[in-house]
Formats: C-alpha cells, sequence, structure tokens
C-alpha cells in the first residue's frame, strides 16, 4: 500500500499548476476561484489514483479531463462542492499534525503517514492537504519568490488544458465526423477539397461541419 501511495503522491503535489490552470477556465462564471480550486484538487487526486503510466501517455492528458469533471461540477451541483468551515478545521489540524510529524521524524511525512496520525483515508489526508495549500502564482521565476492569490495573465497551462479537453471531446465523434474535423481543421484542407474526399458535396460538408462544431462548443461548456 505504502508503495502506491508513493506512485501517486509526487503527481498531485508536482501538477497542482494543472489546477489552477484548469480552475482559470471558469473564473467569472459565479463560482468562487477557492470552489473552482477546491474542486479541481480533488479531480487531481482522482486522476493521480488512477492513472497508469503504463498506457504510454503522459499523465497531465489523463488528469485534465477528469479535473474539469470535478470543476463543472460545481456548476451542475449549482455550487454544492465548498471548501467549508469543517473542511477547513479538518485542514488545519491536518498542518498542525503534519508539522509535529515532520519534528518526530525530522523529514517530510509522506501522506500515509499523516494518513495513519490522523485516523483518516490517504485519498481524504491528500485533500486536507491541497486545501491547505495557498493558491501559487504560475509566473514565479524561482523557489524564493512572492506568491500571489491570482495570475496576472493568462498562464500558458491554459492553452494545453483547452487543447487536452477538445481531444477528449473530439474522441467523442462517429468516424465520419472525426474525419471531416482533422481534414478541414489539422490538414487545413477546404470545404471543397474535404468534400470529394468524404464523397460529399460542398454544401453538405458546410452543414455538417456547423452541426460538429456546435455540439463541441456545447460539450466543451458542460
Amino acid at each position: 500500500m505504502a508503495a502506491e501511495h508513493n506512485i501517486w503522491e509526487p503527481l498531485v503535489t508536482e501538477n497542482l499548476a494543472l489546477v489552477h490552470a484548469c480552475a482559470n477556465r471558469f473564473r467569472g462564471r459565479g463560482a468562487e476561484y477557492e470552489e473552482l480550486y477546491s474542486a479541481g484538487c480533488v479531480g487531481l487526486v482522482k486522476a493521480a489514483k488512477g492513472f497508469d503510466p503504463g498506457r504510454g501517455f503522459a499523465f497531465s492528458t489523463y488528469a485534465v479531463p477528469v479535473i474539469l469533471g470535478e470543476i463543472r461540477r460545481v456548476f451542475r451541483d449549482g455550487g454544492a462542492i465548498k471548501v467549508g468551515r469543517t473542511l477547513k478545521e479538518k485542514a488545519r489540524r491536518a498542518m498542525q499534525e503534519k508539522a509535529a510529524l515532520e519534528t518526530e521524524l525530522q523529514r517530510e511525512p509522506t501522506v500515509g503517514e499523516l494518513a495513519a496520525r490522523l485516523g483518516i483515508s490517504p485519498e481524504e489526508t491528500a485533500q486536507l492537504i491541497t486545501v491547505s495549500m495557498p493558491v501559487l502564482s504560475l509566473t514565479a521565476d524561482n523557489e524564493h519568490a512572492q506568491r500571489q492569490l491570482d495570475v496576472p495573465v493568462p498562464p500558458p497551462d491554459s492553452a494545453l488544458c483547452d487543447l487536452l479537453s477538445l481531444r477528449a471531446v473530439l474522441d467523442t465523434l462517429n468516424a465520419r465526423d472525426s474525419a471531416l474535423i482533422r481534414l478541414r481543421y489539422f490538414d487545413g484542407l477546404t470545404q471543397s477539397k474535404t468534400a470529394a474526399r468524404l464523397g460529399m458535396s460542398q454544401v453538405q460538408v458546410s452543414r455538417r461541419e456547423k452541426a460538429i462544431l456546435l455540439t463541441l462548443r456545447e460539450k466543451m461548456l458542460e
């Protein structure tokens, strides 16, 4: 069990920037950033636990859709995912115990060790740790840079976030629609050339393309 924890613990601590990037996509939509960040951290923990490096793709490719799913749940549930008083109190106690354990061990305790100290699951412990962490600047130059609450410019990870989300949505298309989008937007073919490749008329390609883009837009905003 400890070996399993050692696999996903670093994924959580090293990929918090993905949570910030995903949460920033939903700023100004009626939910507090703290809610979005908390929900994203839940998604990051789930992704870290479920990630299989043997499948040959990057962790970010797997994690971003999971993180986005948890953040979108904030809106679907009417803002049900919050960092409430009880959770904040638990997180405060967890940090106190973490500090005490660090003094005893003379090193940073693992999530598993802290979980045993608190008498709760490693999953809940990881969530408490992320709740306790301040929002980090994605633009800090070094470890001594001052932390800030907001990113002054759109973080570069937001483009990655959008791309990975789009890829996940594209995977839901049938083969013909997927081919149409690939020819038009990845291969750069005109509607006429795309129509010739797919055995359709230019008008049919135009109409179908509009319908597909509308569907993709709706799924990206779900």
